[in-house]
């Protein structure tokens, strides 16, 4: 049996693994309301606020040694079998939520999903590099991160209308099994990488192989094939463009988890809304996060098949990605309504994933094979510390439902984030060994 154009089947697949990744992480932010007025009704406003931020802070803590963590699995078992870990791990953690009695035990099965579903990026940052071309891995990364948007999209007002009908518990139990549903396409589909797939046709074999090649111009100007560049560890991270990947996804990073992990609590506690109207409002931002994702993968796309270069391609779309965020993060400073809140949020979170998508395709743009994945959990673990300093941070700047100091810090970072990119990458291009 051959399947024509497997490789979208693939992407397609880890697209939906990101839309369960972040309903199962989104299910705890839409719910607190309600899960802190039952475990903690002696509790003030802050008080619950801080305890919630806290959790948070493992989760992502977690989250960040996730990264590294299964970046190296996923080098050692393959994307296939990588996957399979992350997201069976991540599902039944999810569903243990239910028992949950408090702080502890909340703080026990957070850990556990956050190194789980660490698994997803470095997993498809390598499984993006396995099945496509150069040409084409930033239209597949928009499509993969799209599906944090659409699974925000789905979360919050799915999370919102199964309240009406279920206890907090039972959400848990229900979204959990529908990580372990997705495994069964996955181990049938996913069989073997495409130059061992037994499905794939040879064109397209033959399409995704051929433009995986790295090349150069030689003193002619043709184009001539490069060897792939592998190093190890010690050698990878001597390399200033490994940091510039590592420092700019740290810088931008945080500002995603800004609104993940505080939509909910902003609208709950800045226009005063129950879980309900949360879910009326809270999934508009993520339709911003959406058209991001393949705004930013496409005109990527469109560049290179004009004959843009790869740097200049990368450096362009990041530098209008940021360019979008920052005015916005600015105007949340005073946006009026709540309809305008999450406009403005939705701008801002298209920025990001116009940006972010070639953020995260910088590793196999320097490097080759298992290093990728390698490269993608470093640079994964400092974009969640840094996002752990910003969820520790929140609570603090924002006493009172002033969140202005949050956002001008997300404008700094923005601006960290292209200094990082046009700085210390240089030019973006396959790296080669060092001449010793």
């Amino acid at each position: 049996m051959k399947i024509k154009g497997l490789r979208w089947w693939v992407i397609a697949l880890i697209a939906l693994a990101t839309v369960i990744n972040y309903i199962d992480r989104q299910s705890i932010t839409v719910l607190w309301p309600q899960i802190a007025e039952e475990l903690y009704p002696d509790k003030s406003g802050d008080e619950r606020k801080e305890i919630y931020s806290w959790i948070s802070i493992i989760f992502v803590f977690s989250y960040a040694f996730g990264q590294a963590i299964f970046g190296k699995i996923f080098d050692w078992i393959g994307t296939r079998l990588g996957f399979a870990l992350s997201i069976g791990v991540w599902s039944i953690a999810t569903a243990l939520h239910a028992i949950s009695k408090g702080f502890l035990s909340f703080a026990v099965f957070r850990s556990i999903l956050g190194v789980a579903e660490a698994g997803n990026w470095p997993g498809a940052a390598k499984g993006n590099a396995e099945w496509f071309p150069t040409k084409e891995r930033a239209f597949a990364q928009g499509l993969f991160n799209s599906g944090a948007a659409v699974g925000g999209i789905i979360a919050i007002p799915v999370i919102a209308y199964l309240t009406i009908y279920f206890s907090w518990q039972s959400i848990f139990v229900l979204v959990g099994l529908t990580g372990l549903l997705w495994l069964i396409p996955w181990m049938i589909i996913v069989k073997a990488p495409p130059k061992y797939h037994s499905w794939i046709t040879d064109e397209e074999k033959k399409y995704i192989l051929d433009g995986q090649k790295h090349q150069e111009q030689d003193k002619e100007g043709n184009l001539v094939e490069q060897e792939a560049y592998n190093p190890d560890t010690k050698e990878l991270l001597s390399r200033k463009q490994s940091w510039g990947v590592i420092v700019a996804s740290a810088a931008i990073d945080p500002i995603w988890w800004l609104f993940v992990f505080w939509i909910p609590i902003y609208l709950f506690e800045v226009y005063g809304m129950d879980v309900k109207a949360i879910g009326i409002y809270g999934w508009v931002p993520y339709v911003g996060a959406m058209l991001g994702a393949w705004f930013g993968g496409l005109l990527a796309q469109s560049f290179l098949k004009k004959g843009w270069t790869v740097n200049k391609t990368r450096k362009t779309v990041i530098t209008i990605g940021c360019l979008i965020m920052l005015p916005s993060l600015l105007a949340m400073a005073n946006p009026g309504a709540p309809v305008m809140a999450v406009i403005i949020m939705a701008i801002i979170l298209f920025g990001f994933q116009t940006a972010i998508g070639n953020v995260q395709t910088l590793p196999s743009d320097f490097f080759s094979g298992k290093t990728v994945g390698t490269l993608s959990g470093f640079s994964g673990m400092a974009a969640k510390l840094a996002a752990v300093g910003l969820t520790y941070l929140v609570p603090i700047l924002t006493k009172g439902g002033n969140y202005t100091p949050a956002f001008i810090i997300g404008a700094v970072l923005a601006i960290l984030a292209l200094i990082s990119v046009w700085v210390l990458c240089g030019k973006i291009e396959p790296l080669k060994a060092k001449i010793q």
